[in-house]
């Protein structure tokens, strides 16, 4: 019984195989995938570029009340 089994689950991955080698879209996928995990480390190194200039602006901001406003 376990021969059978065995043999039918082997049978079963050869034929998904075939399937998936006859395909001709398969590359396209993995195309993609790059594509989208580029655009995705793109997105994040401009996120941190603007976080930076952000910060570095707060940072910049005087709160001693010395600024050059005018006193009401």
């Amino acid at each position: 019984m376990s021969l059978f089994v065995i043999d039918l689950l082997v049978t079963e991955i050869r034929h998904r195989w075939r399937i998936v080698r006859e395909s001709k879209d398969a590359g396209y996928t993995t195309e993609t995938v790059i594509g989208v995990a580029l655009l995705a480390a793109l997105a994040i190194a401009v996120i941190a570029i603007i976080a930076a200039k952000i910060t570095a602006k707060a940072n910049s901001i005087n709160l001693n009340g010395t600024g050059g406003g005018t006193a009401t």
